[in-house]
């Protein structure tokens, strides 16, 4: 819903995620140390990277073995034989190869570079996965978080992805819980009194981009808190934003 006033808060004091630790108290701790209270839909956006450091998504380079394919397409690609086999393991599908990239549709369903993979901010050698159910890791970091502060909550799992024809990256919404992924104005008028028919909006990708603004991908701050925003409260998930393949125009 339309909102006069949206607040955007980098969270502060969260300490670097290891394997297996506790978000949900992590996070409370930090929101506590800020004196930060959550109120009522309050929307939290956590980047994909602390989720997947959490989650054991992280692999070492040596305990990768590439098989005869994943070699042959790193040669005609330009990439590690390691990198390009985890991408395939990653993906239901290749997409594209050009200019050194590999554009897949991963086990999500995303259409993304080289699977969601990467190795920023993560100790050298190592390459880090998607999480493998973005939106069941942001329901159980939401109930945590609504259980603790008595309020309704929406939670976003957001990573940086590329646009077709459109310069530049953005972070969307791979995970979302206690939120609608897509706002519908189909059957409302606009402003000349016209019955609109189509138009549906990926709010949780624009909160996505916009917590973007204070996160960074620098300052080590994984967290942000977005307040004002009046959110339609829903059980759906991140699965509204992909496009069912019978209707994408690209396919």
């Amino acid at each position: 819903m339309p909102s006069s006033d949206i607040i955007i808060k980098n969270i502060s004091n969260v300490p670097e995620i290891q394997s297996n630790d506790n978000l949900s108290k992590i996070i409370i701790h930090a929101l506590k140390k800020n004196r930060l209270k959550l109120k009522n839909k309050d929307v939290l956006v956590i980047t994909q990277k602390i989720i997947s450091k959490s989650e054991n998504r992280l692999v070492h380079k040596n305990n990768i073995i590439p098989t005869q394919s994943a070699k042959k397409l790193s040669k005609q690609i330009g990439k590690s034989s390691v990198l390009t086999q985890l991408i395939l393991d990653e993906s239901q599908r290749i997409i594209k190869k050009k200019h050194g990239v590999i554009i897949t549709e991963t086990n999500h369903g995303f259409i993304c570079a080289n699977s969601g993979i990467d190795q920023s901010n993560i100790p050298p050698n190592y390459f880090c996965l998607l999480p493998i159910n973005p939106d069941k890791s942001a329901k159980k970091i939401r109930i945590a978080l609504e259980r603790e502060f008595n309020v309704k909550l929406g939670v976003i799992i957001s990573d940086t992805f590329g646009r077709p024809f459109r310069s530049g990256q953005i972070d969307v919404a791979i995970g979302v819980s206690g939120i609608s992924p897509l706002l519908n104005y189909k059957g409302k008028k606009d402003s000349f009194k016209k019955n609109i028919n189509v138009t549906s909006i990926a709010v949780a990708d624009e909160l996505a981009s916009s917590a973007e603004l204070v996160l960074g991908k620098t300052n080590k701050s994984p967290i942000a808190l977005i307040r004002g925003y009046d959110f339609q409260i829903s059980s759906k998930n991140s699965k509204l934003l992909i496009m069912p393949k019978n209707k994408s125009m690209f396919s």
